[in-house]
């Protein structure tokens, strides 16, 4: 009997040293000395904190000597190109290659001088609020924790600001493209029952949704995100001053109808992003509520001019709209990223996103308890701490401020127009309504592909050289150079600046060509830079 257990107690070679090496790796697994990401010496940290801290005031305070824009080496573009690294670096040595690499080259934004598409400008309270929502590492979507109080709180406000009533809804979300998603995610699923489960297809036609030609790109990624597709987003013809043809939408509203589609949602725009143009908000608002249908504004800067005295009224019909969307990260002038989407109707916006799901149970204490989890309003269940910024920006300046800046940022618009127009060899190419203006340079003698080709150059100069940093736009098939003002830097300087400068660029760049009869070939232009 002995010698019988002994003989099943003895295991054959192979498998005994693979026991042996497995309880090898266990024992080194458990001895192995733990690892983690935190710095082996904290007065490291410390020491680079406040040489970035001192680096980056000294870089925010003479922001406007610098140039605007300053191309990026191709040498510098190579160091991008390297492989991932496989050990690590100092710290020190990081910093050194973001300050040679990176800080040189940014898209100039912050500078007084940058006035290319939409882009605000932030502060150095918001770049400190970064910081501290860097260094707490927020989940902020669920959780008893501060960060969804202030979030609840900066929601409360942007209600404040568009006069929206306190039982609605909204969010906070990466910008104006995600908000207008958002935005009519809710109204297709509030005006088309069980549409959220079911989808389109539960719809007795096609779903067709309304805004002017003008209105920006984002609708139109919208409606393909929403499942209803392009040809069934109608963009309908704009007038003289770039605003929706009202007799033309309720043309088409009515040809859809007798076709058998389902008008669900008309988009107005607070603002146009080619011209600024202010939609009639208030006869799109009575078009929506005789067609019942959902009524969304796209107010993505221009909402804010809400809180400017002589703007008030041309925005009011937000204050009915069900839904609108705007940007803090614009005319707030707060840090990339934050935008915002409200509704009238909080329970519409919570049924089109909220689900019940096992790991997302609320509880009656503990981490689980306090406000209910945001993914129950939008997409995200994973998203940073974007209010904290916006919260700190608002107390250190006071909501008053943000309305004399951005009134300002208009003032200056008309003032630039009205500089445009005393020059003859410039033309503005669309009337000033708020804080865009766009402009040619046009000496004369030149038709309008000549034109277009001569301005396109100009523009890239005035980039490259660093006299300003304005974009373009096409307006019916003419190119402008379009100036965009959301700048809390910008001075009338500047403007003065950039209109000199366009002027000396396109008497050089005429002069240069005068001999080729003005066939102003992009290929020739390039070669004789």
């Amino acid at each position: 009997m002995h010698k019988n257990i002994k003989s099943e107690s003895v295991l054959p070679i192979n498998n005994h040293s693979s026991l042996l090496y497995k309880f090898s790796a266990m024992n080194n697994t458990i001895t192995k000395q733990e690892i983690g990401l935190d710095p082996a010496d904290w007065n490291d940290i410390k020491t680079l904190g406040y040489q970035i801290i001192d680096d980056m005031v000294d870089y925010l305070k003479n922001v406007g000597d610098r140039k605007v824009w300053t191309p990026i080496p191709q040498e510098v573009k190579n160091e991008f190109k390297k492989p991932i690294p496989r050990q690590p670096s100092d710290i020190f040595d990081v910093y050194k290659e973001f300050k040679q690499n990176v800080l040189p080259y940014p898209g100039g934004n912050i500078h007084p001088k940058h006035f290319a598409w939409v882009q605000g400008t932030g502060t150095p309270m918001g770049a400190f609020a970064d910081l501290l929502a860097g260094i707490m590492n927020n989940n902020s979507t669920i959780a008893d924790q501060s960060a969804l109080y202030v979030d609840k709180q900066v929601i409360n406000w942007c209600k404040e600001l568009m006069n929206y009533p306190k039982d609605g809804s909204g969010i906070l979300v990466s910008g104006g493209s995600i908000a207008n998603i958002t935005g009519l995610i809710v109204a297709r699923n509030t005006i088309i029952a069980n549409s959220k489960n079911a989808g389109v297809y539960v719809a007795n036609g096609k779903l067709t949704a309304y805004c002017s030609a003008e209105t920006h790109n984002c609708i139109s990624k919208a409606a393909e995100v929403i499942g209803i597709g392009n040809e069934q987003l109608r963009k309908i013809p704009v007038n003289d001053e770039y605003q929706i043809d009202v007799e033309a939408l309720k043309s088409k509203i009515r040809e859809d109808k007798e076709s058998g589609c389902i008008p669900f949602c008309i988009i107005g725009n607070a603002g146009t992003v080619n011209t600024g143009a202010i939609d009639p908000l208030d006869e799109l608002l009575k078009i929506a509520r005789s067609e019942n249908i959902w009524f969304h504004i796209d107010g993505a800067f221009g909402a804010l001019a809400k809180l400017v005295p002589t703007y008030k009224n041309k925005l009011k019909a937000i204050e009915e709209a069900d839904s609108v969307a705007f940007d803090l990260h614009k005319w707030m002038y707060v840090q990339y990223e934050v935008g915002c989407i409200l509704f009238k109707n909080a329970d519409a916006h919570r049924n089109a996103f909220a689900n019940a799901v096992n790991y997302l149970i609320a509880h009656e204490r503990g981490l689980a308890a306090g406000p209910e989890t945001l993914s129950n309003y939008g997409m995200e269940l994973s998203r940073g701490f974007k209010a904290l910024k916006v919260w700190m920006s608002i107390k250190e300046h006071g909501i008053d401020k943000y309305a004399m800046l951005i009134e300002q940022n208009i003032d200056q618009a008309f003032y630039l127009g009205e500089q445009v127009k005393k020059h003859s060899s410039l033309q503005l190419m669309a009337d000033v309504t708020m804080n865009i203006v766009c402009y040619r340079y046009n000496p004369g003698g030149l038709d309008d592909d000549q034109l277009n080709v001569l301005n396109k150059e100009l523009l890239m100069q005035m980039q490259e050289t660093g006299v300003a940093a304005p974009s373009s736009t096409l307006l019916n098939g003419k190119y402008a150079i379009r100036v965009a003002i959301t700048n809390h830097r910008t001075r009338r300087k500047h403007l003065d600046e950039m209109i000199a400068g366009t002027i000396q660029i396109g008497d050089k760049l005429v002069k240069t060509h005068e001999a080729k009869l003005f066939s102003f070939d992009v290929l020739t232009l390039i070669n004789h830079k």
